[in-house]
């Protein structure tokens, strides 16, 4: 899975983001019909994964976390064992 920045075709999503909420800074990313949002704020990093076509499989999520584990997130700044991963119904 090869993820693409798409920050720069969303900029009315992270210019409300960035004056709506503590975020610092927002990447918006592509995998084909899966989209990734990276948040990262003073106490908090967020990733938000949605495919409107399908469910997002359990590997394509572990992907994307290792992608920012590995480029974005300071891990001297987060306790791994603390990462949480919420699900929501397709509605």
């Amino acid at each position: 899975m090869k993820l693409i920045n798409t920050t720069n075709s969303h900029s009315q999503l992270v210019k409300s983001q960035l004056e709506s909420t503590d975020a610092t800074l927002v990447e918006v990313y592509s995998a084909g019909n899966t989209d990734v949002i990276f948040t990262q704020a003073p106490l908090h990093y967020e990733i938000l994964i949605s495919n409107k076509h399908r469910a997002i499989r359990e590997k394509e999520m572990e992907k994307i976390q290792e992608f920012f584990l590995n480029r974005k997130i300071d891990k001297q700044n987060i306790d791994e064992a603390n990462i949480k991963t919420l699900y929501s119904e397709k509605n």
